[in-house]
């Protein structure tokens, strides 16, 4: 019996630390096979060939000043999180009553999970409705689950469903959306009305029309792995443990119970909802996509003599990945968001990674990572 046929997909609800009409998770347990690897081999590994989804990273556990600094940047930054869930929100609303739908929320696992959930909680508390919420993988360079995505579809009109996520970098996942969706509506002509369109708390990137906010500040789930998303991996995608007609993969972490402050993230975020849906004062045209993220990145990456732009992680959310499970070579800070980096700064300080100030930076931070044998 090959390992894959050992397993079968996740039940609904039982997985992840979230409530269960909270999230349906649509990922394959792998809780129960050695995933990870250490940091400096994963990286050799992924610089080497190797597929960053075929392994997941060591679970970073970080000490009591650190977690004070995922409790203070949650305290300050709850209203403004908050005000970005509203927003998006009714975007996504609308794109959908555009159809004549309610929202069917499909997140990316898994820094869109926490996302996913507090949009669901805004319908509830602003509309007093319940939507379905689905939690799926996507994997740079490998696409979308599309075992799942036709279990969504099979369940509901394309029109209803969007895509959620935490926020974007320089924009490698919305590209994958918009191919993985493409390639769908070429295969499946009759859900043409499926929407490419990435929604997301901060787009820094300038990649998508469906966002809170364009400025690149902390969402503090980007402070933590599992214990702040439901205490679930990364996804995994490898021949020998995924086989036809399986979900991507994932691991729940059941033994840092402990630890969890999903529940705490999204309880405090959402306590701060406005009383009323805030009006969209963005100017016409103001969101439309610029891709500025990108030609940013591109041009970091030359000045660095960085070959892969993919070793070159901007943004708050995209910098604090590289730091808890990448190689860091350094990390260009713009000195006047020093206040909304300290725990970039922490995280630097223990592995002793260099932070530049730039001060002209077009990210509040961005993390580089080393290239092998540099």
């Amino acid at each position: 019996m090959t390992a894959a046929a050992a397993l079968a997909p996740a039940v609904p609800g039982r997985f992840g630390s979230y409530a269960p009409e909270e999230v349906t998770w649509l990922l394959t347990d792998l809780s129960s096979v050695a995933l990870e690897r250490g940091t400096e081999d994963r990286e050799e590994a992924i610089q080497s060939g190797t597929h960053y989804s075929e392994m997941l990273p060591v679970e970073y556990q970080p000490d009591a000043a650190y977690l004070a600094l995922f409790d203070a940047a949650l305290e300050a930054s709850a209203g403004r999180l908050a005000d970005a869930v509203a927003r998006v929100g009714e975007l996504v609303w609308d794109a959908a009553a555009a159809h004549g739908q309610t929202p069917v929320l499909v997140s990316l696992a898994r820094a869109g999970t926490p996302i996913g959930v507090l949009l669901r909680r805004w319908y509830r508390a602003s509309r007093g409705v319940d939507v379905p919420h689905y939690t799926i993988s996507i994997i740079r360079g490998r696409g979308i689950d599309e075992v799942a995505v036709a279990h969504v579809l099979a369940r509901h009109p394309a029109s209803a469903v969007r895509f959620v996520d935490g926020w974007t970098g320089k924009g490698a996942i919305q590209r994958q959306l918009t191919a993985a969706v493409a390639g769908w509506v070429a295969a499946h002509p009759e859900d043409a009305a499926l929407d490419d369109r990435l929604a997301v708390l901060a787009d820094p990137g300038g990649c998508t029309e469906l966002h809170g906010t364009r400025d690149d500040f902390l969402i503090p789930s980007a402070c933590l792995n599992s214990t702040v998303s439901g205490l679930v991996s990364r996804t995994v995608l490898r021949d020998d443990l995924i086989g036809p007609g399986m979900f991507h993969g994932a691991k729940y972490y059941a033994e840092l119970a402990g630890s969890d402050v999903s529940a705490r993230f999204v309880d405090t975020v959402a306590a701060a909802f406005p009383a009323a849906p805030p009006a969209d004062d963005v100017p016409a045209g103001a969101r439309t996509p610029t891709w500025a993220g990108w030609t940013a990145v591109e041009r970091i990456a030359a000045e660095h003599g960085i070959a892969d732009v993919h070793l070159v992680k901007p943004g708050v959310g995209e910098t604090t990945r590289v730091l808890l499970r990448r190689v860091p070579w350094q990390v260009l800070v713009r000195p006047d968001r020093a206040e909304d980096l300290r725990h970039v700064a922490a995280l630097a300080r223990a592995r002793g990674v260099p932070l530049v100030d730039v001060p002209d930076l077009p990210y509040s931070c961005v993390g580089l990572i080393r290239p092998v044998g540099r």
